[in-house]
């Protein structure tokens, strides 16, 4: 089981994660979503596509653009639809 965890908080948790470029990313299903915020960042990468992202509101503190996810994949990266991956500080394992 893989889990993430920010600020004491569990933020996701799955036995089925995808690792790409040593990033899992969870199943959507699998995540805490009541703790995610919209944010209006992406960032574009070549091969998978355009990045959106969330903040994350855990344990009374804001972590700004910690999450992202691709709702429109390019081909190579199909694998990672519906999947979110965390950072800045998000513990991962």
């Amino acid at each position: 089981m893989v889990e993430a965890r920010w600020n004491g908080v569990l933020i996701a948790s799955s036995d089925d994660t995808v690792v790409v470029e040593g990033n899992h990313y969870f199943p959507t299903a699998s995540v805490d979503t009541t703790l995610l915020r919209a944010s209006t960042t992406t960032t574009i990468c070549p091969w998978k596509g355009t990045a959106h992202y969330y903040s994350l509101h855990a344990g009374g503190a804001d972590n700004t653009d910690a999450a992202w996810y691709y709702p429109d994949p390019k081909e190579k990266a199909e694998a990672i639809r519906g999947r979110i991956a965390f950072w800045k500080g998000v513990k991962v394992g």
